[in-house]
């Protein structure tokens, strides 16, 4: 028997997801501490670096609909629902992290697709912190 498609939507996880565990392994592997999901934070950011005063918002790529992303495809059917869906998360993301600059917080927005391969996730990573070059690196088979 097959699962409907809200059993499906339903089984979405919204916290401790492979992208986000990827993305946290990379970060601790290169030396930088964070905290998880601040719900003191406007939109509990997935991952917070107090000492960078940066969050990191890990985004599934169909569901905030990364632009010109394959994994960013629209439903063929109920269009009505799902359009109006994707706007309303475009138009929230955009309102959180106006609220997180206005308080003085860097956002950085981690695409689900870019957690694919961690070599340039770390590259990416130590182009935006600072870290020790002797950081050791993840190994790049998850």
């Amino acid at each position: 028997m097959t699962r409907s498609r809200g059993d499906l939507m339903r089984a979405v996880r919204r916290a401790d997801t492979k992208p986000e565990l990827r993305v946290r392994r990379v970060l601790h592997a290169l030396g930088l501490r964070f905290r998880l999901h601040r719900k003191s934070l406007p939109g509990s950011p997935d991952v917070v670096l107090p000492k960078h005063r940066t969050v990191i918002f890990v985004h599934g790529c169909f569901w905030h609909r990364h632009p010109g992303c394959r994994y960013a495809s629209t439903p063929k059917t109920r269009q009505e629902f799902w359009l109006p869906k994707f706007e309303a998360n475009i138009q929230r993301d955009a309102r959180k992290e106006a609220q997180l600059r206005e308080l003085g917080w860097r956002v950085l927005v981690v695409w689900e697709c870019e957690t694919r391969r961690l070599p340039d996730l770390e590259k990416r990573f130590r182009r935006e912190f600072p870290v020790a070059a002797s950081a050791h690196t993840p190994p790049h088979d998850a």
